[in-house]
């Protein structure tokens, strides 16, 4: 008899479902995963290394790049990292901005997880249907900081700007116009608040039809129920944070349980799952959304009631306003200074995480007294979930690849930082 080994396969980096250049080199044996071998370093993007030779206040748009599709989440942990090194802290608006654009931003990262993953797993609709509601946050991004992805809208002591009064409307076109204009405008007559609470209270009838797709759906369920089962004391081990956690059944969230920013205001529930397997943490994250847009709603509620600074009046730290710096030669100083050289950390090393939507996003600051950081190191979720795709796949089918893959939520650019 001829003796049968297993053979080794490459998984990526050239991969449609490898969310990024993951490359996995699978031992197999037949159709059976025996061993999966995660290798990083082929994007690099050596953001940590990069942020240690700038100012402070160059490098926050670095960590939009880092996870690009929770721009806003990664710009957080890093500003309070500053700010808790300054001893500085952002005006109350500012604080509730924060955690609006920190859910409208979890909502848009769990868009493109459920499109995503459902097109890994054979669903198509899905795709289109979340990227539609993508489109429309990524208008309210835009408005705020005058680009769709990378805002840099977050800024030591606050915001870049105050919320827009006038939503931009959608122009005429050969494709849009008559009564589907009027209809992709009719959220946009007002404010920015106006259009974001309009896309809320729409938001939770979109949830219910990616649930009618998907959640009941026999061959999603198929794909996804037992698949990547991982126990809550092993997730616990293994650095899970985030809906991976949650979904083990672990009721660990960062803004219960370390409020930052206005989240102690804020009521929510913590959804969690019981058995542990990629079906458990699609439930998680579909409850997710709801939770985000309810939280959208409460900070409207109080941003429509409180105007008032979003910036601090601190010129060594947030720069005067336009106005001041054509009128005043000390104002243009300050500016010119502020970003130029930036300014002056204490020395002293701190950490600050936000619960980022794919979990526990963390910056390690050191300052020693410059105006650049001695060093940076970024804690990314995504890295301690990937080290554990062998234990996750060992035992499956190679088709089940692609749903871990998915269920880890993986951007590589925060992977390989």
């Amino acid at each position: 008899m001829s003796e049968i080994r297993n053979f080794t396969m490459n998984f990526g980096p050239q991969h449609p479902a490898a969310h990024g250049v993951l490359r996995l080199i699978l031992e197999m044996d037949g159709e059976v995963v025996e061993r999966a071998d995660p290798h990083v370093g082929l994007l690099h993007r050596a953001t940590e290394k990069l942020a240690e030779s700038k100012p402070y206040n160059h490098s926050i748009g670095y960590m939009d790049r880092l996870d690009y599709v929770s721009m806003m989440c990664n710009e957080h942990a890093y500003v309070r990292a500053i700010e808790q090194l300054l001893g500085v802290e952002a005006p109350e608006r500012a604080q509730y901005i924060r955690t609006m654009f920190d859910e409208a931003t979890r909502i848009l990262n769990h868009l493109m997880w459920i499109g995503s993953n459902a097109l890994d797993l054979g669903a198509m609709a899905v795709f289109l249907y979340a990227f539609r509601e993508r489109e429309n946050l990524m208008d309210a991004y835009e408005a705020v900081s005058g680009t769709r992805m990378h805002a840099t809208y977050y800024r030591p002591g606050g915001v870049y700007r105050d919320l827009p009064d006038v939503m931009p409307k959608v122009a005429e076109s050969p494709w849009r116009k008559g009564k589907d204009l009027a209809r992709m405008n009719e959220w946009r007559e007002g404010s920015l608040l106006d259009f974001l609470e309009a896309f809320a209270d729409d938001f939770f009838d979109r949830v219910d039809d990616y649930e009618t797709l998907l959640t009941d759906n026999r061959i999603w369920k198929q794909r996804t129920v037992g698949i990547g089962a991982v126990s809550p004391e092993r997730a616990l081990q293994l650095g899970f944070t985030g809906p991976m956690l949650r979904g083990s059944g672990v009721e660990w969230d960062l803004r219960k349980k370390q409020p930052y920013a206005k989240y102690r205001e804020m009521d929510f529930d913590i959804p969690v799952g019981s058995n542990g397997d990629c079906y458990d943490r699609y439930l998680v994250r579909i409850e997710e959304m709801r939770q985000s847009a309810s939280m959208v709603k409460q900070c409207i509620a109080w941003l429509r009631r409180n105007p008032g600074p979003v910036m601090i009046r601190n010129f060594k730290v947030a720069p005067p306003t336009r106005e001041e710096m054509k009128d005043d030669m000390e104002a243009l100083i300050h500016h010119f200074k502020l970003f130029t050289e930036g300014y002056c950390v204490p020395e002293g090393e701190t950490y600050a995480a936000v619960e980022a939507p794919k979990g526990e996003f963390g910056c390690y600051l050191i300052s020693d007294g410059a105006n650049k950081p001695f060093r940076v190191h970024l804690r990314a979720p995504g890295y301690a979930h990937l080290s554990a795709m062998h234990e996750m796949a060992k035992g499956h089918m190679l088709a089940d690849i692609a749903a871990l893959i998915a269920t880890q939520d993986i951007v590589f650019g925060e992977i390989d930082r």
